[in-house]
């Protein structure tokens, strides 16, 4: 199996991924329009299951987890689309930006069918299993392909959120069971 095939089947299996996503994400090696488009597409992805948990929960802690998950990716995408139009660079689609945008919206799909208890479990499983592909796909496919120094800095400098985000979804997930 390919360097991220472990975390790419878990992904799929909790909605983050779908398997096209994850033989593009294991193959191809992006420039810097196509990384921006990931970039884009994974923080959209996030921010509205963060939005749908907002209106769904009635757990405090989720609320404000999902409430910070809209407010930190927001303002990652904001930086990332600042950085491009200076940089004079076009966020492009790519078979990993559709793939995370269709697995995102399965994902949703999915959440919209649960309610209480289930909704939060699954909520959060996801949140788990999807910054953990997202901090692999930085550090072996995302922040080694970036070209430009200012976005490969952007890119390292954005991974300790998306390690907090982690471990506090973690943190949410032991605490639901």
């Amino acid at each position: 199996m390919n360097f991220l095939s472990h975390k790419m089947i878990a992904a799929a299996m909790a909605g983050a991924f779908t398997l096209a996503s994850a033989a593009a994400l294991a193959q191809a090696a992006p420039d810097d329009a196509q990384i921006a488009g990931i970039v884009v597409a994974a923080n959209t992805v996030d921010i509205d299951a963060g939005k749908l948990a907002q209106k769904m929960t009635k757990n405090a802690e989720v609320r404000a987890f999902a409430k910070q998950m809209v407010t930190d990716h927001s303002g990652v995408n904001k930086q990332a689309v600042a950085l491009v139009t200076r940089l004079k660079v076009t966020p492009q689609d790519s078979e990993l930006s559709k793939s995370l945008t269709q697995g995102g919206n399965e994902n949703l799909a999915k959440l919209k069918t649960l309610k209480g208890k289930q909704f939060d479990r699954a909520y959060v499983q996801h949140e788990v299993v999807y910054h953990q592909a997202v901090i692999d796909a930085l550090d072996k496919t995302l922040i080694p392909h970036a070209k430009h120094p200012e976005l490969k800095e952007t890119l390292v400098k954005v991974r300790p959120a998306f390690v907090a985000h982690l471990e506090h979804a973690k943190h949410l997930e032991a605490a639901l069971k």
